[in-house]
């Protein structure tokens, strides 16, 4: 018997999740309108939701809630309100990308289940086991992964009780997920919220390359790779598309339940995928599952392909023949629609009405009769009825007390009260029949009583002059840097493997300068990170990588969470201190001062800010060269990560420019045109942070201070001192510079 492999199907409203159910889905994931990455859908209301798991768990299909964005503590009450609800609802399974909610949930609401985000992109060991620890039990992994980086993690995964979870249908995203912020830094619309305007499928000024939409991707489809997913052993393929509509969502997992169906039954994959195109689709492409990452990846066009496919394949034909192949297509379109039109309209969300009947008199139990269309039962009091009291029974006190039921998946459509005396059951009572009531409409399942997270006091302030922090890329800067007092960081690369040796004495000939991890370190690059921190054995290190993380929390190193953990809460600096000892983090550049204050963070943790940087909004394991300049190479090679050296620029339709760079040993990013530069924060958030950052990497990009870096640390470090000449010696020197996250917050 083969083993069972889930379809995992979108649900960007209540008639898309339909429509998944219809097609054949084995889960969806949905979301509500707060705290989920796809704002832009129209998602479903906490009302809804009882119905919903109702008619999916009739059709033997699961419920997976999206929460999976960062989350400030201003909305921490209202989180706790609502995992208060989904706790005593049987929700199959809660998707997560903020580690103060993974912290949360982890302690103090064990029954629900946890999955990884694809916002935390996963792409490692050490990802795999941070994440078990904080108790998830089954993970999305970056999709930008191929089938042997996916079966080698899904192996461990698998030794962790973790099952794996992989896109096989929709749009790709060019960034890899969570670190992208070119949306929130342009647009104040955060990806890690959900606000993603796709600044990627924009017009730009037409590039050297002659494409108008450089950063387009086509969309990712794997249903010829079936067969490799399932030996790889994934748990679950997962369909994009929480913004698409209900005839997207019924045709896509129609097809690839057809196509998982075939291959239990016989063995064999169906290679006609026809069906794809005649729904919302910009081509497709495996790139990236099948490590072919090439410029056949990209298309010059953001909107559906449908028609350009059915031209393509109309040559040769006259005009009257391909005008009736494009009838033909609309007709079969709207034959869909409408079937699938009527057949959802026969699946009912509505809650299950009860009959509510209540009878006593004085000496004798009080009786509650429910009624529903498919039961009916009793409840008994424990105690009889009694002619005093402190407020006799009646038919309000009583809805009152009842009106939990509501918040199940039945509601109260009519309640008769026969008692017309004055009579008296003591509250805790009423209690306990209110409990016995949902238990059994809970399917005897005991109601988990609501949580209060205890209050989080502030630690001690800091009061001494915070300390100034120093990245640098280039050996040259060591020498400037090392007799200025100041923490000196290193930037090291994501190809790690063929740098190895190479950083090893690097860092042994200058013990002064602390290593600064990547937020990216696949397969081999990870293992080489993890000797060279074994050869190395260095004090203290920062990395924006987990996996980097659990390996130094293993192994005892002191270490700072980066900038790009996109840490915007206290219960994330819990979650790091508690689990995994750590020593400190930088909070997000993507919160502005009202949200920076009111974290509080642990004791014996230190706090970190960047104040001056240049701006990464993106970074690509894709070449993003072929769509602006052209590429020599029609696809990346084994030669193009450890070696190329680029710089371009591309120009959106509202004139902003960005940076596109490539570096040795980099992947490909996109940077802002100006440097951020944040002297403000320094004051309107005193005594907070224990040091501010500044990042000197060789990164080019239209700010050119006026200044060598030597003069640039001394002014630092004054402006950290109070010196306001200095503050407005650097905005002076510092041209042309923005702050835009900063202003504008999440």
């Amino acid at each position: 018997m083969q083993r069972k492999i889930e379809l995992l199907a979108p649900g960007g409203d209540i008639d898309s999740i339909k429509s998944a159910i219809l097609a054949g889905a084995d889960a969806v994931y949905c979301g509500l309108s707060k705290f989920n990455a796809r704002n832009r859908a129209a998602n479903i209301s906490l009302k809804d939701l009882q119905g919903i798991l109702r008619l999916a768990h009739k059709h033997h299909c699961e419920v997976f809630l999206t929460l999976n964005i960062i989350i400030l503590d201003s909305e921490i009450p209202a989180l706790i309100k609502l995992l208060n609800r989904l706790v005593n609802t049987s929700i199959d399974g809660i998707i997560v990308q903020d580690l103060g909610l993974f912290y949360i949930l982890s302690k103090y609401f064990k029954s629900l289940k946890i999955h990884a985000s694809t916002q935390l992109t996963t792409h490692n060991e050490g990802q795999i086991q941070f994440l078990s620890k904080l108790n998830a039990n089954r993970v999305n992994l970056s999709r930008e992964l191929n089938i042997h980086e996916i079966k080698v993690l899904t192996a461990i995964g698998l030794r962790h009780q973790m099952l794996t979870e992989v896109f096989v249908h929709g749009s790709y995203c060019l960034s890899f997920s969570g670190i992208c912020y070119m949306s929130a830094a342009n647009g104040a619309n955060s990806g890690n919220r959900g606000r993603c305007s796709q600044p990627c499928r924009d017009r730009y000024v037409l590039t050297s390359a002659g494409k108008e939409f450089p950063l387009n991707l086509k969309d990712n489809s794997a249903f010829s790779d079936l067969r490799e997913l399932y030996n790889a052993g994934v748990a679950s393929l997962k369909i994009e598309g929480r913004i698409k509509e209900f005839e997207y969502v019924y045709t896509v997992v129609n097809a690839w339940r057809k196509q998982i169906d075939r291959f239990n039954k016989t063995n064999t994959l169906n290679d006609d995928n026809s069906d794809f195109y005649r729904v919302f689709n910009r081509d497709f492409s495996n790139g990236f599952l099948k490590g072919e990452i090439n410029a056949d990846m990209f298309i010059n066009n953001p909107m559906s392909n449908i028609m350009a496919h059915l031209a393509e394949n109309s040559k040769g034909f006259s005009d009257d023949e391909i005008e009736e192949k494009q009838r033909a297509l609309y007709d079969e379109k709207d034959q869909v629609r409408t079937y699938v039109q009527s057949q959802i309209a026969e699946f009912s969300i509505d809650k299950i009405p009860l009959d509510i009947s209540i009878i006593g008199q004085c000496g004798a139990p009080l009786v509650i009769t429910l009624k529903s269309p498919s039961t009916s039962f009793e409840v008994r009091s424990k105690v009889n009825l009694v002619g005093e009291g402190s407020e006799a029974l009646n038919h309000k006190i009583m809805l009152s007390r009842l009106k939990a039921i509501d918040d199940t998946e039945y509601f109260i459509q009519r309640m008769e009260f026969a008692p017309n005396e004055n009579l008296f059951l003591p509250f805790k009572e009423l209690s306990a029949l209110k409990n016995r009531i949902l238990f059994i409409l809970n399917g005897f399942k005991e109601l988990v009583s609501p949580v209060t997270l205890p209050v989080l006091e502030r630690s001690t302030n800091q009061t001494q002059v915070p300390r100034l922090s120093v990245l640098i890329s280039s050996p040259n800067d060591i020498e400037v840097c090392t007799n200025a007092d100041v923490d000196l960081y290193f930037q090291l690369p994501s190809d790690f493997k063929s740098q190895e040796l190479e950083l090893l004495q690097l860092f042994r000939k200058n013990s002064a300068i602390i290593p600064w991890f990547p937020s990216i370190l696949i397969g081999d690059d990870y293992t080489a990170a993890i000797e060279f921190m074994d050869q190395l054995q260095p004090t203290r290190i920062v990395t924006n990588n987990t996996g980097i993380g659990f390996e130094a929390y293993k192994k005892g190193i002191s270490w700072i969470a980066g900038p790009h953990l996109n840490i915007v809460n206290s219960y994330s600096l819990l979650c790091l201190k508690e689990n995994f000892s750590c020593q400190g983090a930088f909070l997000s550049n993507e919160i502005n001062q009202r949200q920076l204050r009111q974290i509080r963070k642990p004791e014996d943790f230190n706090l970190y800010y960047t104040i001056y940087q240049p701006v990464v909004l993106m970074t690509s394991r894709q070449c993003l060269f072929h769509q602006v300049t052209g590429c020599e190479k029609h696809a990346i090679d084994q030669t193009c990560i450890p070696q190329s050296e680029k710089m371009a620029t591309i120009t959106n339709m509202n004139g902003e420019l960005f940076m596109v760079e490539k570096s040795r040993g980099n992947y490909h990013r996109i940077f802002n045109s100006n440097n951020m530069l944040n002297t403000d924060v320094v004051g309107d958030v005193p005594d907070h942070f224990f040091s501010f950052l500044i990042d000197l990497t060789d990164i080019k990009t239209t700010t050119n201070p006026t200044v060598d870096k030597p003069t640039l640390i001394s002014l630092f470090k004054q402006h950290l001192s109070g010196n306001p000449q200095a503050t407005l010696q650097l905005k002076s020197h510092i041209q042309p510079s923005q702050n835009k996250q900063y202003e504008s917050g999440l």
